[in-house]
């Protein structure tokens, strides 16, 4: 089954200096009948001005992800970690037993973006870990790249949860496949460009929700960046 979700039904925030697209509830929006999918909680796409972030804070029993799709961001943490990451660059954390940061874009003059992504972790209390990988264009480049796995040996971030996340940037007119396990689903985004995804078309920021599907057929149809998670279907006793 494939549930197209458009850009246009997806709370925007506009706080000034940060407007986000929340593709479940998050802050001051709240849908109980849109909280997640599987242990994906959070999917937020944020734009920051320059000279703008958001300050040290806290955060506990969740694995982030940020992907960076324009400009830099600056992180800073608890546990000691400072970097610096621009496009198609990747940070991670699990929070674990509770870890503070703050996220900031110190450009001058660029607006940065980013996909900020909350996993849940299989359980409470985890050792809060960090770490970045400075991937670069030509391995997303008309290619699934594997970033971020719940497996050591499938990707070079590894974190807690049975997950799998790939990116892609996909010249005009390629197509590519990727084979679906029944016990699996995935939440897909259009980061940028035209797609069609087992034919229905996806516009930049648009989404997609997969279940029961066994092959999917990506076709770009302009310069087509995507990214989409994959995980266990979830137990209906608990989601």
């Amino acid at each position: 089954m494939l549930k197209k979700i458009s850009k246009d039904t997806m709370y925007v925030s506009d706080k000034g200096w940060l407007k986000s697209r929340f593709h479940f509830s998050f802050a001051e929006y709240h849908n109980a009948h849109n909280m997640n999918f599987g242990v994906l909680r959070v999917l937020n796409d944020d734009m920051l001005n320059p000279q703008s972030g958001f300050g040290m804070h806290p955060h506990q029993d969740m694995e982030i992800i940020s992907y960076v799709v324009e400009g830099e961001i600056t992180h800073k943490d608890s546990m000691g970690n400072e970097r610096t990451l621009k496009r198609g660059e990747v940070q991670y954390m699990s929070a674990g037993t509770g870890v503070h940061h703050s996220e900031y874009n110190n450009h001058k003059e660029k607006d940065l973006r980013l996909l900020q992504i909350w996993i849940v972790p299989p359980k409470k209390g985890l050792q809060p870990i960090y770490g970045e990988e400075l991937y670069t264009a030509d391995e997303r480049k008309n290619k699934l790249l594997n970033i971020v796995s719940g497996h050591a040996d499938k990707a070079k971030i590894t974190i807690h949860q049975d997950v799998n996340i790939y990116v892609c940037e996909l010249d005009r007119g390629k197509s590519l496949e990727y084979t679906l396990d029944a016990k699996r689903q995935i939440y897909f985004v259009q980061i940028e460009g035209d797609s069609t995804l087992n034919n229905i078309t996806l516009n930049p920021s648009d989404a997609m929700q997969i279940t029961d599907e066994s092959v999917l057929r990506i076709t770009s149809l302009k310069k087509s960046h995507f990214l989409f998670i994959e995980m266990d279907k979830p137990d209906p006793l608990f989601y």
